[in-house]
């Protein structure tokens, strides 16, 4: 048994830089990873999806770029050479990260499986085939979340891809099915499309990124069937069955009624679980909620004492800047003393779907639910000078602001660049920089942040 100030279980956003810290502060630190360092933003999510995101907005500028003059003739997708650029990106962040934990002092990694003995020790399955007894009075868990496969009937029948396994794909699927149409589900969904796969995404709910206001869902849909993506709403997939070609068979009841849909691949994208299954939480006496996701106070510590959850396996929003968020919250307040709490901290996050979805605080549909009254300013890309000049109009800048204080409540921005223009109103959020001050801010012509002195214009004070 080897005694440990602190143990981290997981190398992701939070883990990693966290067992760095920790052991610089004096720390005597184990952390554990039973794959890879950089947990999903680095081996399956961020960095290889954005890699490739960025090849597929090539290929659509090159079939584009006729409306700005230019003729590229004979362009073709070769996926191999993506996917090799992709491999070299994780390596170079993986590497790198993995690197700098190695050089640490205080800090030993051991690549393994880690699970609870008891409240406050642990067990480690190494991945060499030997076993490891660890114990510590600070144990901190980053152990993220995987796909959720749902039980179609025929499910197991077939190849399905994940949006792990779809990664390493080496050919351009003929016709790409999707089995949700939200976030990951959209992102690989024009992605493939534009590398020259049938794209079909089927989505249960109404519409498409339904927790966003209808306005948005609705103009994203448009955007994605101008790239021939057909998107089924209301849509159940009832089950699987191979062909005698090797292709599958999809049965999708749309608004009630049966057809059959066949592709040659399958992506599950319906949601993640959490990964706790392996901890053995209940010899900690560690407590989840119904789903699996580990229950915390606003500090990010368990009902067990000295034992924390950062990142996706605590539930909540699933982003990396969330994780790496919770890292600083609970390292200052262990180590530097402070008080940081997870309460009422601002949210943001982007879909990389092009045009980008940004978005921050309130939306029109949470305001109206609130019973807030407040007003809405609305700009479509169309009228913003750079978005004319470059050739993309798609997509809209929307703010929710409270017309008695005129501080901005929220906004979503669908549009190049969205995320940027997005981050422009977070900060000025978080200064309480209020609209009417923005109305008249000198923005260097001509920026897309520029059009939210247009934005708010039109709002009457």
């Amino acid at each position: 048994m080897k005694t440990y100030d602190a143990i981290v279980i997981g190398a992701g956003q939070a883990g990693g830089p966290l067992a760095k810290k920790l052991s610089l502060a004096g720390k005597k630190t184990a952390l554990i990873e039973k794959r890879y360092i950089g947990g999903t933003c680095v081996n399956d999510g961020c960095t290889p999806t954005k890699t490739m995101i960025g090849s597929a907005k090539m290929a659509y500028l090159a079939s584009k770029s006729k409306d700005l003059g230019v003729d590229i003739k004979g362009y073709r997708v070769n996926l191999k050479r993506i996917k090799k650029r992709k491999d070299d990106v994780v390596m170079q962040f993986r590497n790198g990260s993995q690197q700098g934990l190695e050089k640490t002092k205080g800090l030993d990694l051991l690549f393994g499986e880690a699970s609870f003995t008891s409240e406050k020790t642990i067990s480690v399955k190494l991945n060499n085939g030997k076993t490891s007894e660890l114990k510590a009075d600070l144990i901190f868990m980053n152990t993220g979340c995987k796909p959720i496969i749902p039980g179609i009937d025929g499910i197991n029948d077939i190849d399905y891809l994940t949006s792990t396994s779809i990664l390493e794909l080496d050919k351009v699927p003929d016709h790409l099915l999707i089995i949700g149409g939200n976030y990951i589900g959209l992102e690989f969904g024009q992605m493939f499309r534009r590398f020259g796969s049938k794209v079909t995404v089927v989505e249960k709910s109404e519409r498409i990124v339904s927790r966003e206001d209808e306005d948005v869902s609705e103009e994203l849909t448009k955007i994605l069937e101008a790239e021939k993506i057909k998107i089924l709403t209301n849509a159940q997939t009832l089950k699987f069955k191979k062909t005698a070609k090797g292709n599958v068979s999809a049965t999708v009841s749309v608004n009630g009624k049966e057809q059959n849909i066949k592709c040659s691949h399958i992506l599950v994208a319906v949601g993640r679980a959490p990964q706790t299954a392996a901890l053995n939480l209940d010899k900690a006496g560690v407590k989840t909620d119904e789903r699996g996701f580990i229950k915390v106070n606003d500090k990010l510590e368990t009902n067990v004492k000295g034992i924390y959850a950062l990142g996706d396996v605590k539930g909540g929003p699933a982003f990396t800047h969330v994780s790496y968020n919770d890292y600083t919250i609970v390292y200052r307040n262990l180590i530097e003393g402070t008080n940081y709490s997870t309460k009422d901290r601002p949210i943001p996050y982007c879909m990389f779907t092009d045009p980008q979805l940004g978005r921050i605080g309130l939306d029109e549909t949470e305001a109206k639910k609130q019973g807030l009254k407040v007003k809405v300013a609305k700009l479509p890309m169309a009228y913003v000078a750079r978005a004319i000049e470059t050739g993309d109009t798609r997509g809209f800048i929307k703010a929710v602001v409270d017309p008695k204080t005129k501080k901005i409540l929220g906004a979503t921005v669908l549009g190049p660049e969205g995320g940027e223009i997005m981050t422009v109103l977070q900060m000025a959020m978080e200064g309480s920089i209020t609209y009417d001050r923005i109305r008249y801010c000198v923005f260097a012509h001509p920026l897309y942040s520029e059009s939210l002195n247009n934005l708010f214009m039109a709002l009457e004070d």
